[in-house]
C-alpha cells in the first residue's frame, strides 16, 4: 500500500520517476557546472539565441540603410556588439578619443575593433595576480562598473561583455597601449590545443614579445607579450574570429555582415563628429545624430509621395531627439550609452509620452469627437533617441530594452515647446483625424441598411408598399417635422396612394453629423432608422438610386426658420456621408405649403408661399381689402386634413426638386455646418441683406441658393436670439416680455405661469414655455451676480446665489410685476417713436427699445449664436449716468470697470488687455481660523461648499486636505463660511496665498463684446466706453424725436381746442345749425368756415386676420363700421371723418363751463408748448437721468434697510441663541405725515389748516391722489378768477351779434377740499370717496337733462376701481368716534345715490349759453330780483365745494394765489361721490349756518321760483 501511495507534489508525468529506473545515477542526474561551462551549455541566457532567425531589420549596404528581411544569429550579432560598445564606452572615459576603426574580413573570418584614447592599464592586479587586460578580457565577472555609487554613462554593467566574445571565438586577441606606463600589451586566447609561439625581440633589445595560447573557449591562453611604447600612445584593439560552428554557420554570411556594418554606422551617429569612425578603412561621413536619422528617412521616402518631416532637438549634453512620421505603426531607433536598444525602453517612453500627450490634446481639441488616445498618436510616430543614462539597467544581458526608471536617468529631457509645435504641424494631426474618420466610418458600417422589401422594428414608419422592390426608384420617403405633420401627410396619401409613398416623422431637429462623434451618430436612433429605411451603406459611392429602397427623399417641414434648419440638417447629413447622392437628379425634394392664405367672402382662396409675395399682393389691393380674411400657416399642423388632400392633388405645385450645379453647392453646405468654416460663416452672416428670400415659385432649387437665401434666415434669427442689441441690451425673448409688461400695464403682480400665456398670445412667441419661463425668471432675479437692475419684481422664490438661480420655484407658484424703476429706464414718452414689428398680422414688440442709459452695460449679457459668441460684464449704473452727463456737457468719459450689485469682493485690472481679476473676500479670525465673506462672481455657494468638502479632512474621496472643518453662517443672500486650517498646512497655504489656494479668484474678460448695433449688424466692441459712445448720439436723436413728437401733438391739440371753441360758439349763436339738416351740407359748411379737418387716426384698410386678439378684432370691426359710415359721406373732398372730433361732441358741451374748461386747457397747453419748445433735448435727458438717480436712491435705501434688518436679526440670533425671540411686529409703511391733535381728528367738519406743514413725498397710491386733489383745487380757483373775463374772450371769436353782456353764471363743480391729513390709507380712501356736497334742489330740476362729460365718466370709473384697492391696504386702527363719523354706506348704494345727487346738482347749476347770449330786451334796464339759494354745509368738508360758496367768501378766495403746473399729461380731475343730504346725519357741532347767496343775472320769476323751491 505504501508503495502505491502517491508522493506529495508528485505529478502524473514521468518527471518524478525514480532516476534509477532510467539507468542514471543521482550524480548524472544532478550536475554542477562552472560559469564557463554554463555559458557554453546555455548561451541564449547570455548572448541570445544561437539559432538562425529571419526578421525584417534595417541593415547598411551600398552606403545606405535598407529595411529588408534578414537571416541572422542573434548570438553572433551580440558578441560583435559587445566589443563595439566597449570601444564606444572609452569615449566616456576619455573625451579625447577621436578615432574608431572596425575591420570585417569575411574571407579570414576575422573582426577587429580599434579605438584610441586611454587604454587598459598594463599592470598586474595585486589581488588577482594577473595583468589587468587579462583580468577584464579573460576572466568572467570582472568589470570596472560594479560601484553603483559612482554614476557612469557607459554600457558595461554585469562583467560579461567582451568575455562572451572571447568564449564564442576560436581566436581572441587583445592589444593595448598604456602611454602612461609606456607599456604595450598583447595577449591571444585560442580555442585549440596548447602551443608555444615564436618569441623574438623587436625593434630594440628592450622590446620583447610573449604569446601564450589557451584552448577550450577561453580556457587556454598565451602569456601576455609586453613591449615598450611611447609616452602618450594610448589605444586598444580587439581582434577575434567567431566560432562559427557554435552558431551553426560555416562562414560570415552576407546578412550578418550587413547587420555588423549597420552597427558600426550606429556608433558613427551616436558619437557624432567628435569621433571619426572607419569601416574597413573607409570613413563614415556622419556629422550628427540628425544625419544618422536621415539615413533611415531617405530610404523610407522612396516609397512616399511626399518627403517625411525631420524635427530635431538637442536637449542638454545627454539627449538628442529626432521625430518623424510612421505608417501607422510605432517605430523607434534608440541608443543608451551607444547600446542599441532595439526594443526601446523607458527612455523612449519618456520622450514619446511627452509628444503623444501634446498631439493628442491638439487632435481632440480640433475634433472633439475624435476620441484619440495616446497610443493612437504613438502609432503614427517614428522616434530617434540618443541618450546617456547613469548606470543603465536592462531587461537582460542582450540589452535590448532599458528598464531604468525615469527618476534615475541622471538628467531631465523636457521636449521643447517649439519641437512639439513642429510635430503637431508636421501633418500628424491631419493623419490622426483621417484615421479617426476611418475608424468612425468603420463603426458606422455596423448600422448600414440593405435593399429589402420589408423593414421591421421601426416605430411610426409608414412604409411604401413597393419600397425595396423592383419599383423602388419610383418610391418617395416623406420625412415630416413631428407627428402632426405626419398626420397631414397621411391625409395626403389618400390621394396619391401608399404604393410609392412612405412617411416617417422626425423628432425635432436632426443631429449635425459633421461635428458629431461616431459614438453620437451610432447611438442616434433617428439616423440609424433613416439609414435602414433608405437602405444606405456607409461611404458608398452612389451614381444611381437602384440600390436604395427609395428613389426620392422628400422633406416636409414647417415654413418657418426652424423648418429651414431641419431641411439644412438633412441635406448636411446626406452630404457628409454620401455627397454623390445629392448629385443624383431629384433624389432630394421638398414639399412646400403656403405660409399665408387669403380667403374672400365670395369663396376665392389665394395661397402665398413667402412674405414678400404676400406684401406685394396686399399693396396691390389698396383700399379694396374689404371682404378678405387672412390666415397664417406657420406650422404644418395648422392645415386641416382637407387642405392636406388638396396639397397632394396638386402635388407638382408643392414639390420642389433640389439640384446640384457644381462644387460651390457642396462648399455652401460645408460652410453652413462645419466648425472649420467659422470665419467664412461670419462673413456670410455679415453680408446678409434684409429682404433676402428664395423664389418659392421656382420648380428647382440649387443647394447654394437654399443656403444663401433660406438657411441664412435661420442663422440670422438664431444669432438674434442669442446676442442682444446694443441699444436696449435685450434679446428678442426679453423684449417680448417687456413689451407685454407695458401693454398689460403690469403694475399688479401676476402669476408667472399666467404671464407666459399672455406673452405667447400677444407677442407671437413661437418657442417653448420653459424657455419663456426661464427668461422671465432671469429678468426678475436680483441676487449677487445676476442683474444690477431687475426689470421685473421677484415676488416669490426666483432663485438665489446658492445655486446661481437654479433653485427657483416653478412658474405656477411665483408672481411678478414691473419694477418701479423700469418705466424710468424705458420712458413711456418714447413708446410711440419706436419701430414696431409685425408678425401674424398683429403688431408686436419693437425692433428695440430706447432706454435712458445703455442697459446692456447695466445687466450685462452672455450668449452663443451662429458664428459668434458674446460676453458683456455688468457695470455700475451710476457710473454710466455720470459718463452720460459728461458726454452731454462735452467732457471726456471716465473709464468704467465691471461692477456687480451687492458684491463685496474686488475687481481689478489684470495684465492681460481687457481682462479683470475678480477676488472674493477672506479675513483672519486667528492664526488657524479664517472667515470667507465673499465668493468670486458666478461662483455659487453650493458649488463652493462641495469644493471645501473635497479639501476637508475626513471627507470621502478627499485627496489634498487643507482644512480640519468648516462652518456655514450665511444665508440665501450672504456668504459667511468659517474654515479651520490644518496646522501642518498653514505655512504652505500662506506662501501660495489664501485666495489662490481656496479658489477665491476668478477672471472677467471684455475681449468678446459682440452686439447688434442700431442697424442690426453684428459688431465687436473693445470696451464699455465704446458702447456708450455709439449709444449716445442715437439716444440724443430720439430725445429730439420725442420733443418733435410732443410739439406736434400739442400743436394738434391746440388746434383742436381752438376749433372746438369756435364750433360750440357757432352752434350756440345759431351761425352753425346742426340739427335737422343733411350731413353733407354740414361738412361743406364746416369746410367753408375754415374749420381744420382732422382725419381720424384709424387703421388702414387691411384684410381681416384670422386668430387675432379679441380686442384687436373689436377695434377693427368698430373701425370698419366707422369707415363704412364715414365713407358714405364724401362731398367735395370733405369726409365726415375729418370733422368727427367736432360732430361727435355731446350736447352737454354747449355750456359756459365747457367753453371755460376748453379755454383754460388751451392756455395751459400753450404754456406747456412754449416751455417744451424752449427746452433742449439735452435738458430732457438730464431730467430723465435725475429721475433715474432718485429711483436708484430709493432702491438703495430700501435695500440698506433690509440689509440692516437682516444683520440685526442675525446678531440677535448669535447673542441670544437660547432665548426664543418674538417675531418682529410688522411695521406699517414709513409715514412722514404730521400727526395732528386728537381733538381735531374727532371733528370732520373743521378741517381747516391755515398753513399745512411740509411733508415728505408720500409712497404708494395715496400720494398721487392727494396731489390730484390739490391740483383740482388750484384748477377751480383758477377758473373762478378767470370767469369774470370770459365775456371779453368770447367776443374775440366774432361768431354772432353781440348783445348786452350777460351776467356771469355761477357754476358748481365738486372738488377735493384741502382737508386735514389722516393717518393710514383708509383715511385717504374715505377722504376720496365720502366727500359730500349737499344742496337743496327745486322741482324744476326734474324737467332738465344732464349729460356727463366723457372725461368725467372715465375718471369716475377709474376711481371706483381704485377705491377697493386702497381700502384693502389700510393700516392701523381708528378711534371709535372717528370711525363712526366716517362710516359710509355700502359701495353700490353710495354709487347710485352719488350719481343721482351729482345729476341734480349739475342740472341746477347749468344754464345754456343761448339764454345768456340773448339780447337784454325789455327787461334790460330793470334790475332783476335777487335770487337766494339756501346751502347746507357739508359735514365732511372744510367748506362747500360749490362755486356759490366761493362767491360768498369772495374776499377769502381773492386773497389766494392760483398757480398752474405745466404737465406733459392732461390733468385728471378728481371725482368725488355725491351723497344726498337726507342720508347724511352730521353732528350738531358740525352744522353750519345756512348761507343765502345773491345770484346775479336771474329774472324775477326765476328768482321767485328758486326761493320757493328752497
Amino acid at each position: 500500500m505504501e508503495g502505491q501511495t502517491k508522493r506529495p507534489l508528485q505529478s502524473s508525468n514521468n518527471a518524478n520517476i525514480d532516476p534509477v529506473a532510467k539507468g542514471k545515477t543521482i550524480e548524472e542526474m544532478y550536475q554542477k557546472k562552472t560559469q564557463l561551462e554554463h555559458i557554453l551549455l546555455r548561451p541564449d541566457t547570455y548572448v541570445g539565441s544561437i539559432e538562425k532567425h529571419t526578421q525584417t531589420l534595417w541593415v547598411y549596404e551600398n552606403d545606405e540603410m535598407v529595411n529588408r528581411p534578414v537571416t541572422y544569429v542573434p548570438g553572433l550579432y551580440k558578441i560583435f556588439d559587445e566589443i563595439l560598445v566597449n570601444a564606444a564606452d572609452n569615449k566616456q572615459r576619455d573625451p579625447s578619443m577621436d578615432s574608431l576603426k572596425v575591420s570585417i574580413d569575411v574571407e579570414q573570418n576575422l573582426v577587429s575593433v580599434y579605438n584610441n584614447g586611454d587604454g587598459v592599464p598594463v599592470e598586474i592586479h595585486q589581488e588577482e595576480k594577473v595583468y589587468v587586460p587579462e583580468l577584464i578580457f579573460g576572466h568572467l565577472l570582472t568589470s570596472s562598473n560594479y560601484d553603483d555609487n559612482v554614476k557612469k554613462t557607459t554600457g558595461g554593467r554585469n562583467g560579461y561583455g567582451a568575455k562572451l566574445t572571447n568564449i564564442f571565438s576560436t581566436e581572441f586577441v587583445i592589444e593595448t597601449a598604456d602611454g602612461k606606463r609606456q607599456r604595450k600589451y598583447k595577449q591571444k586566447f585560442k580555442n585549440s590545443v596548447v602551443e608555444m609561439l615564436y618569441i623574438h625581440a623587436i625593434i630594440s633589445s628592450i622590446e620583447w614579445d610573449l604569446q601564450l595560447v589557451f584552448c577550450n573557449n577561453m580556457g587556454k591562453k598565451s602569456d601576455p607579450v609586453i613591449t615598450k611604447c611611447k609616452v602618450g600612445e594610448n589605444w586598444t584593439k580587439v581582434s577575434f574570429k567567431p566560432d562559427l560552428e557554435k552558431f551553426k554557420m560555416s562562414y560570415l554570411e552576407e546578412d550578418v555582415v550587413a547587420l555588423m556594418k549597420k552597427r558600426v554606422v550606429d556608433l558613427a551617429g551616436c558619437l557624432g563628429k567628435t569621433v571619426k569612425v572607419e569601416l574597413n578603412g573607409r570613413l563614415i561621413r556622419l556629422k550628427s545624430f540628425r544625419d544618422y536619422a536621415d539615413l533611415y528617412l531617405k530610404s523610407a521616402e522612396k516609397s512616399k509621395p511626399v518627403p517625411l518631416p525631420r524635427i530635431h532637438a538637442k536637449v542638454g549634453d545627454r539627449w538628442e531627439i529626432c521625430v518623424s512620421l510612421s505608417d501607422g505603426q510605432f517605430q523607434q531607433v534608440s541608443f543608451v550609452n551607444s547600446i542599441a536598444t532595439i526594443k526601446g525602453g523607458t527612455h523612449v517612453d519618456y520622450i514619446t509620452n511627452q509628444i503623444t500627450a501634446y498631439v493628442m490634446n491638439k487632435v481632440n481639441k480640433k475634433k472633439k469627437d475624435a476620441n484619440v488616445k495616446a497610443h493612437n498618436v504613438k502609432n503614427h510616430l517614428w522616434v530617434f533617441v540618443n541618450a546617456l543614462i547613469d548606470n543603465p539597467a536592462f531587461d537582460s544581458q542582450t540589452k535590448e530594452t532599458l528598464t531604468t526608471r525615469q527618476n534615475s536617468f541622471g538628467s531631465k529631457c523636457d521636449v521643447p515647446e517649439s519641437m512639439l509645435k513642429e510635430v503637431s504641424n508636421s501633418g500628424i494631426v491631419d493623419t490622426l483625424l483621417s484615421w479617426a474618420d476611418f475608424k468612425q466610418s468603420k463603426d458606422l458600417k455596423k448600422s448600414d441598411g440593405t435593399k429589402t422589401q420589408r423593414v421591421r422594428g421601426i416605430v411610426k414608419l409608414e412604409d411604401a408598399n413597393d419600397a425595396g422592390g423592383r419599383n423602388s426608384e419610383k418610391c418617395t420617403l416623406i420625412l415630416t417635422e413631428g407627428d402632426s405633420a405626419k398626420a397631414l401627410a397621411m391625409a395626403g396619401l389618400s390621394v396619391v396612394g401608399r404604393d410609392h409613398y412612405g412617411v416617417f416623422p422626425l423628432r425635432g431637429k436632426l443631429l449635425n453629423v459633421r461635428e458629431a462623434s461616431s459614438k453620437q451618430i451610432g447611438e442616434n436612433e433617428e439616423i440609424q432608422n433613416i439609414k435602414k429605411i433608405l437602405g444606405l451603406q456607409q461611404n458608398k459611392e452612389y451614381t444611381s438610386v437602384k440600390s436604395l429602397r427609395y428613389g426620392h427623399l422628400m422633406i416636409m417641414a414647417d415654413q418657418d426658420h426652424d423648418g429651414s434648419h431641419i431641411k439644412g440638417l438633412l441635406i448636411n447629413f446626406i452630404h457628409s456621408f454620401w455627397p454623390s447622392l445629392l448629385k443624383v437628379p431629384s433624389f432630394m425634394v421638398e414639399f412646400t405649403t403656403p405660409i399665408i392664405k387669403a380667403f374672400h367672402s365670395n369663396g376665392t382662396k389665394i395661397p402665398f408661399y413667402s412674405m414678400p409675395e404676400f406684401e406685394r399682393w396686399k399693396e396691390s389691393l389698396g383700399n379694396n381689402a374689404n371682404g378678405w380674411k387672412i390666415k397664417y400657416y406657420k406650422g404644418l399642423g395648422t392645415s386641416s386634413p382637407q387642405e392636406g388632400r388638396e396639397y397632394f392633388r396638386d402635388l407638382d405645385k408643392h414639390r420642389k426638386d433640389f439640384v446640384w450645379e457644381d462644387d460651390h453647392d457642396g462648399s455652401a453646405i460645408e460652410m453652413a455646418f462645419s466648425k472649420k468654416k467659422a470665419e467664412d460663416r461670419k462673413t456670410w452672416i455679415r453680408n446678409f441683406e434684409p429682404g433676402t428670400c428664395r423664389d418659392h415659385m421656382a420648380k428647382y432649387i440649387n443647394y447654394r441658393d437654399f443656403v444663401n437665401k433660406e438657411l441664412i434666415l435661420f442663422s440670422r434669427a438664431d444669432l438674434q436670439r442669442s446676442i442682444p442689441s446694443m441699444v436696449d441690451g435685450l434679446k428678442p425673448g426679453q423684449r417680448k416680455i417687456l413689451f407685454c409688461s407695458f401693454k398689460k400695464k403690469l403694475f399688479k403682480e401676476i402669476k408667472v405661469g399666467q404671464f407666459i400665456g399672455y406673452v405667447s398670445e400677444h407677442s407671437a412667441y413661437h418657442h417653448g414655455e420653459q424657455s419663456l419661463s426661464s427668461t422671465i425668471i432671469g429678468m426678475a432675479q436680483d441676487f449677487v451676480g445676476s442683474n444690477n437692475i431687475n426689470l421685473l419684481k421677484p415676488n416669490g422664490q426666483f432663485g438665489t446665489r446658492n445655486l446661481g438661480g437654479k433653485d427657483h420655484a416653478s412658474a405656477r407658484y411665483i408672481y411678478t410685476e414691473l419694477s418701479p424703476i423700469t418705466r424710468c429706464l424705458f420712458s413711456e414718452d418714447d413708446d410711440k417713436l419706436l419701430d414696431y414689428l409685425n408678425e401674424d398680422g398683429k403688431s408686436i414688440e419693437p425692433n428695440w427699445y430706447m432706454p435712458v442709459i445703455p442697459m446692456v452695460l447695466v445687466n450685462g449679457s452672455e450668449g452663443i449664436g451662429t458664428g459668434w459668441s458674446s460676453f458683456i460684464p455688468n457695470y455700475n449704473p451710476r457710473e454710466i449716468i455720470a459718463n452720460v452727463r459728461r458726454l452731454l456737457n462735452g467732457e471726456e468719459m471716465v473709464p468704467m470697470d465691471p461692477w456687480y450689485k451687492g458684491f463685496k469682493g474686488t475687481i481689478e485690472k489684470s495684465a492681460k488687455e481687457g481682462g479683470y481679476v475678480v477676488n472674493g473676500s477672506i479675513e483672519e479670525i486667528d492664526e488657524q481660523s479664517f472667515r470667507i465673506t465673499e465668493l468670486p462672481i458666478r461662483r455659487w455657494t453650493q458649488d463652493y461648499k462641495q469644493f471645501l468638502e473635497s479639501v476637508t479632512e475626513g471627507s470621502p474621496n478627499a485627496k489634498d486636505t487643507l482644512i480640519e472643518d468648516f462652518r456655514q453662517n450665511g444665508d440665501d443672500a450672504t456668504v459667511n463660511i468659517e474654515i479651520r486650517l490644518k496646522q501642518d498646512k498653514i505655512i504652505a497655504i500662506m506662501q501660495e496665498g489664501l485666495l489662490k489656494k481656496f479658489k477665491l479668484t476668478g477672471t472677467i474678460s471684455t475681449s468678446n463684446m459682440h452686439l447688434f448695433d442700431a442697424e442690426g449688424k453684428i459688431k465687436k466692441y473693445d470696451n464699455a466706453e465704446q458702447i456708450l459712445e455709439e449709444f449716445f448720439p442715437l439716444r440724443l436723436e430720439y430725445y429730439e424725436r420725442r420733443k418733435k413728437h410732443k410739439i406736434e401733438n400739442l400743436e394738434r391739440l391746440l388746434l383742436v381746442l381752438d376749433n372746438k371753441v369756435r364750433f360750440i360758439l357757432g352752434v350756440v349763436s345759431g351761425e352753425i345749425v346742426v340739427s335737422n339738416r343733411k350731413k353733407a351740407d354740414l361738412l361743406i359748411e364746416l369746410k367753408q368756415k375754415g374749420f381744420t379737418p382732422m382725419p381720424r387716426k384709424g387703421k388702414s384698410a387691411e384684410p381681416q386676420v384670422a386668430g387675432a386678439n379679441d380686442e384687436n378684432s373689436e377695434e377693427q370691426e368698430n373701425d370698419n363700421g366707422r369707415d363704412q359710415e364715414t365713407e358714405s359721406v364724401n362731398v367735395d373732398g370733405a369726409r365726415s371723418g375729418d370733422y368727427e372730433y367736432l360732430l361727435s361732441m355731446s350736447i352737454g358741451t354747449l355750456t359756459i363751463e365747457s367753453v371755460q374748461k376748453l379755454l383754460n386747457e388751451k392756455d395751459e397747453k400753450t404754456r406747456e408748448y412754449e416751455i417744451l419748445k424752449s427746452t433742449p433735448p439735452t435738458s430732457m435727458w438730464m431730467t430723465d437721468l435725475d429721475e433715474l438717480e432718485k429711483k436708484l436712491d430709493e432702491l438703495d435705501i430700501k435695500e440698506a434697510e433690509e440689509m440692516q434688518k437682516r444683520s440685526t436679526q442675525a446678531a440677535n440670533k448669535r447673542t441670544s441663541r437660547a432665548i426664543p425671540t418674538k417675531a418682529p411686529k410688522k411695521q406699517p409703511r414709513k409715514n412722514t405725515k404730521v400727526v395732528e391733535p386728537e381733538t381735531e381728528n374727532t371733528s370732520n367738519s373743521s378741517m381747516e389748516v391755515e398753513k399745512p406743514a411740509e411733508i415728505a413725498k408720500p409712497k404708494g397710491r395715496g400720494g398721487p391722489r392727494k396731489g390730484a386733489a390739490t391740483k383740482t383745487k388750484k384748477k377751480d380757483e383758477e377758473e373762478e378768477e378767470e370767469m369774470l373775463s370770459l365775456q371779453e374772450r368770447l367776443a374775440a371769436y366774432n361768431l354772432g351779434p353781440s348783445g348786452d353782456k350777460p351776467a356771469v353764471m355761477e357754476t358748481e363743480e365738486p372738488h377735493a377740499p384741502a382737508g386735514k391729513k389722516q393717518n393710514g390709507k383708509r383715511a385717504v380712501a374715505q377722504k376720496k370717496s365720502s366727500t359730500v356736497t349737499v344742496l337743496d334742489t327745486s322741482d324744476d330740476s326734474d324737467h332738465e337733462n344732464f349729460v356727463d362729460d366723457e372725461d368725467d365718466d372715465d375718471d369716475f370709473s377709474l376711481q371706483q376701481q381704485a377705491a377697493p384697492e386702497t381700502e384693502k391696504k389700510k393700516r392701523g386702527r381708528k378711534p371709535a368716534a372717528q370711525n363712526a363719523a366716517t362710516k359710509k354706506p355700502p359701495a353700490a348704494a353710495a354709487r347710485r345715490r352719488g350719481v343721482a345727487a351729482n345729476k341734480q346738482q349739475s342740472i341746477l347749476s347749468q344754464k345754456f349759453i343761448t339764454d345768456m347770449l340773448k339780447p337784454a330786451g325789455e327787461n334790460s334796464g330793470v334790475s332783476p330780483e335777487k335770487k337766494v339759494r339756501k346751502m347746507r354745509a357739508s359735514p365732511f368738508n372744510k367748506k362747500s365745494g360749490s362755486l356759490l360758496a366761493k362767491v360768498a367768501n369772495k374776499d377769502e378766495t381773492e386773497s389766494e394765489e392760483v398757480s398752474g403746473s405745466i404737465s406733459t399729461m392732461p390733468d385728471v380731475d378728481e371725482v368725488v361721490e355725491i351723497v344726498p343730504a337726507a342720508r347724511a346725519r352730521p353732528q350738531r357741532a358740525n352744522r353750519r349756518q345756512t348761507t343765502y347767496v345773491v345770484r346775479e343775472g336771474l329774472t324775477p320769476d326765476a328768482a321767485r321760483n328758486f326761493m320757493n323751491s328752497s
